[in-house]
């Protein structure tokens, strides 16, 4: 039984997964560039001065929160990876940025009282071993008239360029994990009704899930780089021989191949737009 909060979660993104983040940081800005221009509005929208984004990684999102808050505002981002925020302090100091960022597992952190406006976050929220304590540790640290933010896929189902690799790669890696709908990870948040009562038991009140169906691209040329580095199939090329990495690159290769125009990866990100308010209108 683990006696420390997400002890799984810290020991993976503090150790290949977090490197791998580090290294593939374009890739992923690139990917994920949409997202931080709904989670920048969404600052906007809510006249929002002080922002919490959590699991914030390399810290595109709150980088651009930033920006866009300009001398006004405060952006702080939060990820329990150390080389994710090392990573994300380097790119403010070279971007000249206010944003600062909090090594921080954001289920047990104290972040102090009321101190934030708006909670934001991409893709981060969906890893907590107790999500219930997690969302009630960061309404704590949200005023009153405070609100959250927070973008999540949908189902594996409805998101099939994220599983191509696994599904490619099932049968000449057959020790690669399963997903576990209830487990901590990237789907973890794909039901409606749970992600609700999660949020309800937490002290967030006024919450709603809507539909976002993004359009995202990245140059072919860094498919292999994504694939071979990023995610379960990553992982578990670690410890193959030679013939079955070769073989497994192949097969994910072709696999993709439905989502390859040109020079372009495209696929469409099935997510959820999480809205909640700190308190009762």
């Amino acid at each position: 039984m683990n006696t420390i909060a997400n002890q799984d979660q810290r020991a993976l993104w503090n150790g290949p997964a977090g490197q791998n983040w580090v290294a593939q940081q374009s890739v992923l800005d690139t990917m994920f560039a949409p997202f931080e221009a709904l989670l920048a509005d969404a600052a906007e929208q809510t006249q929002s001065l002080d922002i919490l984004d959590i699991g914030c990684g390399a810290g595109a999102t709150t980088l651009a929160i930033a920006r866009r808050l300009g001398h006004a505002g405060r952006a702080v981002g939060a990820d329990i990876s150390a080389p994710l925020i090392e990573h994300a302090r380097t790119r403010a100091t070279q971007q000249g940025s206010a944003a600062t960022f909090v090594l921080a597992d954001a289920q047990t952190h104290d972040f102090g009282a009321q101190r934030f406006d708006l909670v934001v976050s991409r893709f981060g929220v969906m890893f907590f071993d107790d999500p219930a304590a997690a969302f009630a540790n960061l309404r704590r640290a949200t005023h009153d008239d405070g609100a959250m933010r927070c973008i999540v896929f949908r189902s594996p189902a409805e998101n099939p360029f994220m599983t191509t690799a696994e599904r490619a790669a099932a049968s000449l890696l057959p020790a690669l994990p399963p997903r576990r709908s209830d487990a901590p990870g990237q789907f973890a948040f794909a039901d409606a009704a749970r992600v609700t009562r999660i949020l309800q038991t937490a002290g967030w009140h006024e919450v709603t899930l809507k539909q976002l169906d993004v359009a995202c691209t990245f140059p072919s040329a860094d498919l292999e780089r994504y694939f071979t580095n990023l995610g379960p199939v990553s992982l578990a090329l670690r410890e193959a021989d030679t013939q079955t990495r070769r073989n497994v690159i192949e097969a994910v290769r072709v696999a993709f191949g439905p989502f390859i125009e040109g020079a372009q990866v495209r696929f469409v990100a099935a997510c959820w737009m999480i809205s909640a308010a700190a308190a009762r209108e």
